[in-house]
């Protein structure tokens, strides 16, 4: 079924994924101990019915197939696979250094998508500690 779908509609669904892991993942600070499939999903669902495009271009007939929920379970665990397994760029690493000194602070981080989301969060301690 989703092999079916334009290659237009299959790229806003990985796009929706991404975004909204990402959207996720901020909401709960990167706390993998925090981290929950089904509030993802829940919040992956509320993205696509609010903000996607492409879910109103599926018949609802696709909407209600068990193959093509299958389908999309898949395709959600290959999109985080994907975001967790992508290395921070050599920039990120080169930032989150040189903030880690300026803060005096350790940080860890795993993949490009969490190097961004240290990098927005030590911007945001900075600016604090510059403005105090």
């Amino acid at each position: 079924m989703f092999k079916d779908l334009s290659q237009g509609i299959k790229i806003s669904i990985a796009r929706s994924i991404t975004t909204s892991f990402e959207q996720y993942m901020i909401s709960i600070e990167w706390d993998e101990k925090r981290f929950s499939m089904q509030n993802f999903v829940n919040e992956w669902r509320d993205y696509i019915n609010n903000h996607s495009s492409w879910f109103n271009q599926i018949s609802d007939e696709m909407k209600e197939n068990p193959q093509f929920h299958e389908e999309l379970a898949d395709k959600i665990n290959v999109a985080i696979e994907k975001i967790f397994t992508e290395e921070p760029t050599e920039a990120q690493i080169e930032e989150i250094n040189s903030l880690q000194k300026e803060l005096k602070a350790e940080v860890s981080y795993s993949c490009k998508m969490e190097a961004k989301y240290v990098i927005d969060k030590m911007k945001e301690q900075l600016k604090k500690k510059q403005s105090n």
